[in-house]
């Protein structure tokens, strides 16, 4: 088998050069500390009394950097690839971000990551800062007793990053926005596939194989191996399979939703809109309406060829933050007066 290295430094480290290229490229929007690594977001909406930070291993982009700017994150803390960043990253980025009401953390279930963001919390306390965290854990793979950490935290994690940016922009309080965040969290849930693994940064090749015909049925964002390889169905069957777990998954609520098909790396925008077609297509047989919807590669496991979908259950209340405008790197913006 050939493989295929990636386009890192010589030393090994991707990471530090690509932070410096990326807060070159949006200079206008984030600002880059390198000791310890974290990006803070130039502009803020003057009403936002509350702080948002995130982070997590790198290898996801665009999450979480991608998401700093007005209506979404204030800071982030990036670790090595597929590795949480280290407590001092996001005490750092804690700081910077905190506003007069304190700082949200916004942390996927990992175990890595709670440790690393609770350790940042305990000495933001001992500051005088006030600190909450809101846990996304929407992963239907791992939603099962014989997993330690329970459903990990996978795509949601970006609506809910929207969800409560727009609403800590309407100047709501540290307790408000953590109680918000959780309800963001709960109303969601994902599911992936993958059809090829991604590729080792030391050998150039997959992280593991797959038989042919094959598909791995429930695959994490860290390129988690799937508890399952499944017999590869239609394209059309496979979205059909994941729609009913990840509905029937979903809390009670209004039969109305947002929709997100996320690509894994390495999964073209071609394939991806033709699933959310699918998606959108089952939604609708189901009786669900669409209230928003992502398309593209927003929280991928490196170049790994596969998709998520994700769902949130939106509240009527929940859509104007939805709709809000976000100046971000990586977040779609709305098409306004001024730009249509």
């Amino acid at each position: 088998m050939t493989s295929s290295a990636p386009f890192h430094p010589s030393d090994g480290d991707p990471v530090p050069p690509s932070l410096r290229g990326f807060a070159r490229v949006h200079a206008d929007l984030v600002e880059l500390h390198e000791d310890p690594a974290h990006l803070v977001a130039r502009h803020r909406a003057p009403g936002r009394r509350v702080g948002l930070v995130s982070g997590g291993g790198s290898g996801h982009e665009p999450m979480h950097a991608g998401f700093l700017g007005r209506g979404m994150l204030d800071a982030v803390a990036p670790g090595k690839v597929f590795a949480s960043p280290h407590n001092r990253q996001i005490l750092e980025a804690s700081r910077k971000a905190a506003g007069p009401g304190g700082v949200i953390h916004v942390v996927k279930n990992y175990t890595g990551d709670r440790i690393n963001f609770g350790i940042a919390a305990e000495r933001l306390r001992m500051e005088g800062i006030e600190v909450r965290r809101v846990l996304v854990d929407d992963d239907l793979a791992t939603e099962s007793a014989d997993t330690a950490t329970g459903r990990r935290g996978t795509g949601a994690t970006v609506v809910v990053e929207k969800l409560l940016g727009a609403a800590a922009d309407d100047g709501l309080g540290i307790d408000e926005l953590a109680e918000l965040g959780a309800a963001f969290a709960a109303a969601s849930r994902s599911l992936a596939v993958a059809s090829r693994a991604q590729t080792s940064m030391h050998t150039g090749r997959p992280a593991f194989e797959l038989a042919d015909g094959e598909l791995e049925y429930g695959v994490g964002i860290h390129g988690e191996r799937a508890a399952r390889s499944i017999p590869r169905p239609s394209t059309e069957d496979l979205v059909d399979r994941m729609l009913d777990e990840v509905i029937a998954g979903l809390p009670e609520g209004p039969d109305e939703v947002v929709a997100v098909v996320n690509g894994l790396g390495g999964t073209t925008q071609l394939e991806l809109y033709g699933l959310h077609d699918l998606v959108a297509g089952g939604l609708e047989r189901r009786g669900f309406a669409l209230s928003g919807a992502l398309v593209g590669t927003f929280a991928p496991a490196l170049d790994m060829a596969g998709f998520s979908i994700t769902l949130t259950r939106m509240r009527p209340e929940w859509k104007s933050w939805w709709a809000a405008p976000a100046v971000t790197p990586a977040f779609p913006r709305p098409a306004t007066e001024e730009t249509v």
